[in-house]
């Protein structure tokens, strides 16, 4: 389902005014080549600034390739005109370090809007909003506005939001980092349900303890793809 061949990406500062000074730019991604199959649950692990999440970012054309190809079902994500990310992204559930959410608007209107935008009924896409809401442990929040919530709460808000529409692939950028343990479990229950089903994640995590029982575990080092390892274990419901 995604495929990165030989993908690097660079940023170049404003003050490199010379192709010297370009080259000695730091890669954000260096030569990054991997295969993530269809209904794969895969955790990408590397300390802050290794590459993980430009390399999430690429997945949904937030991000472009300097050089290389980064493939979703065959297609070419770096060569889409910008008329279609948006077609794209609607098979794409992003979970980002940033939530966005609408601050005037409660908890149950920000999860509804995506579904909204794809022509859902408000019926349907309220019914549908809470229960994402409720299985992230904020039943009781539906009508609350963002801005009243802790960050972690606002946090699930937000993955809530990237849940509702069942999409085929979950990115999700360190979705638990500002959590405690117990919500940090609700999170990753939700996630680990949805790959139950037949969705394909790709999450960026610092948490050793959801790495130690993840299936497959992507280490990224200064923008270097330094460890794909793969155990046989699933990855554990239970809390920790």
């Amino acid at each position: 389902m995604i495929e990165f061949q030989h993908v690097s990406k660079s940023y170049h500062h404003a003050r490199a005014h010379h192709a010297s000074a370009q080259a000695r730019a730091p890669l954000s991604l260096a030569d990054v080549s991997l295969t993530i199959q269809r209904g794969e649950l895969v955790l990408l692990a590397g300390p802050s600034g290794a590459g993980k999440s430009t390399l999430l970012k690429m997945i949904a054309a937030i991000e472009r390739p300097s050089s290389g190809k980064v493939l979703l079902n065959g297609q070419d994500v770096g060569k889409l005109p910008s008329h279609s990310i948006p077609f794209l992204r609607r098979n794409i559930g992003l979970i980002l370090q940033q939530q966005k959410l609408l601050q005037d608007r409660s908890n149950l209107a920000n999860v509804m809007l995506p579904l909204i935008v794809l022509g859902a009924s408000r019926q349907d896409a309220a019914q549908r909003a809470r229960a994402a809401l409720e299985r992230l442990g904020l039943g009781d929040k539906v009508d609350a506005l963002p801005q009243t919530l802790s960050g972690g709460e606002q946090q699930r808000v937000s993955i809530a939001r990237a849940i509702v529409n069942k999409p085929q692939i979950i990115l999700a950028d360190e979705p638990t980092a500002n959590l405690d343990r117990q919500a940090a479990q609700q999170v990753m229950d939700a996630l680990h349900t949805f790959h139950a089903a037949g969705v394909t994640c790709l999450i960026s995590t610092h948490d050793e303890q959801i790495l130690a029982k993840a299936p497959r575990v992507l280490t990224l080092q200064a923008g270097s793809l330094v460890q794909d390892q793969r155990r046989a274990a699933p990855l554990d419901e239970e809390p920790a």
